[in-house]
């Protein structure tokens, strides 16, 4: 058996600089590993086993587990321990796929990047500056850092998200993040959980990724977040 430790990222600045003609879109981002993973049994045989998460997760091809092994042509039974909370921005089925890639001996970042945009970094991991549409991934020194993550009850698609920033005309966010104007009008409940925030600490936090987790730098243990410290070096996908 081999187990394999699956890191989430934290996006903790994002701008969109363009459209390519293919739809995808180009990206300024700084993205850091954080200290909340998923675990992955890997054992000879076919097929796929999640457990805990979100119940609609589905283990089908369309599983970024499942697209990692077909890309890299690997057959394997994995048991997935799920930690890391789906449609949050916290990039765990990247994370899950960069596990796989790395597994396979598989590291090149435009092959990643095929899977989707945060492939690329949870292959490298650490903290980087990432750019292209994804592929470009520049490992920036390892800072310490500690953060709150606020993740509510509901999720928010990625791709319904990046739709919306199109129609809206691809405005520029004001706190960090182009994504969040967008990811307000996919899922207005997600005013309501900063709003809280903002009351209960006066601060207002970034919007993780394409959402749903806000997060705040620094320790807020009374508002019931998560908390996540920053961790060196390509942890993302670590076989232990």
């Amino acid at each position: 058996m081999t187990i394999l430790v699956a890191d989430a990222k934290l996006t903790t600045s994002l701008r969109l600089t363009g459209v390519r003609p293919d739809g995808y879109h180009l990206i300024e981002a700084e993205m850091v590993t954080v200290d909340l993973a998923d675990r992955l049994e890997i054992t000879p045989g076919d097929g796929l086993e999640i457990v805990g998460g979100d119940r609609s997760l589905g283990a089908d091809d369309d599983n970024l587990v499942r697209r990692a092994l077909a890309l890299v042509g690997a057959t394997a039974h994995v048991r997935l321990e799920k930690h890391i909370p789906a449609g949050a921005g916290l990039g765990g089925g990247s994370a899950d796929a960069a596990a796989i890639l790395r597994w396979a001996d598989q590291t090149d970042r435009e092959t990643a990047a095929m899977l989707g945009a945060d492939v690329p970094f949870c292959v490298v991991g650490g903290r980087a500056r990432v750019s292209g549409i994804g592929e470009i991934v520049e490992p920036l020194d390892h800072v310490q850092q500690t953060f709150t993550l606020f993740t509510p009850s509901f999720s928010c698609s990625t791709p319904a998200v990046y739709a919306a920033w199109d129609d809206l005309g691809g405005p520029a966010g004001d706190n960090g993040n182009d994504l969040e104007p967008a990811a307000l009008v996919v899922e207005p409940r997600l005013a309501e959980a900063r709003d809280r925030i903002v009351a209960a600490t006066g601060r207002r936090p970034r919007l993780a990724g394409s959402g749903s987790t806000w997060f705040l730098e620094g320790v807020h243990r009374d508002l019931g977040g998560r908390i996540v410290t920053t961790t060196p070096g390509a942890g993302s996908a670590r076989a232990i």
